[in-house]
């Protein structure tokens, strides 16, 4: 039987008793229906994860004893870091949800000239707080015991010149493969764009960074596929999706 893992944002050691936030109790107590002596696992994204039972659930609070220290690591030995143009809706949390199951270390969301979400108000921390709630549920989901940071959004003209690694942007009309290029280090750092690409003026601009532009085959690919083709396909040729993991 599947144990289900939780993430927890507080110090954690063998021994303790812990009670759980508002949002984890509920989780536990209403969705995953856990009783008395039932077997969970925590992690708070540090690395590692700790085999753990329910020791005292109610409608009022959930204590949890936290007791074997699992050194478990399911992390590829390539470093990614990945540009997101901010999507629309469900297709930008698509792509951070499958961004962190295929291994990514870090998300920035990128404000680019065809970005078409505006940011008024509220709307941009609580867009950030929901896209980080979707980067811990995939790292639960997923096994992961590091959680990939999702920082603050910033503009791309910001981003681009302070990046390092093997520097690659999606460009549907570039002329060079993904498989013509080698990363010198372990780390790889990719930019996507949002709906309708980016803009000539946004292509120099991360050429000029460094940056090359790479083509993913000959189709135009929907922003929420091309950046999940794109990390799927660095992780074949440089991570650990191949049948023998190259370490750079």
């Amino acid at each position: 039987m599947r144990v289900s893992r939780l993430y927890v944002p507080i110090p954690l050691a063998s021994g303790k008793i812990i009670e759980l936030d508002e949002d984890n109790e509920h989780y536990v107590r209403t969705v995953l229906r856990l009783k008395k002596d039932n077997a969970i696992i925590l992690f708070n994204g540090e690395g590692g994860e700790f085999v753990c039972t329910v020791a005292e659930i109610s409608r009022k609070t959930v204590l949890i004893a936290v007791e074997q220290w699992l050194d478990r690591s399911v992390e590829s030995p390539l470093n990614i870091n990945l540009g997101l143009g901010i999507a629309r809706g469900d297709r930008m949390d698509l792509s951070v949800q499958k961004a962190v199951e295929l291994g990514v270390n870090h998300i920035t969301p990128l404000i680019t000239e065809r970005c078409q979400v505006q940011f008024k108000g509220e709307k941009k921390p609580q867009r950030l707080l929901h896209w980080q709630k979707i980067v811990q549920h995939a790292a639960e989901q997923s096994g992961r015991t590091l959680l990939p940071p999702l920082p603050e959004i910033q503009h791309l003209q910001d981003w681009v010149g302070n990046q390092q690694g093997l520097k690659i942007f999606l460009d549907p009309y570039a002329e060079q493969n993904l498989n013509e290029l080698t990363p010198e280090t372990p780390h790889v750092t990719l930019l996507t764009g949002p709906e309708g690409g980016f803009a000539d003026h946004e292509r120099e601009l991360a050429k000029a960074a460094g940056f090359i532009p790479v083509r993913l085959g000959q189709r135009i690919l929907r922003t929420e596929t091309a950046s999940l083709a794109a990390l799927a396909a660095v992780q074949m040729c440089w991570g650990d999706f191949g049948k023998e993991t190259v370490h750079l």
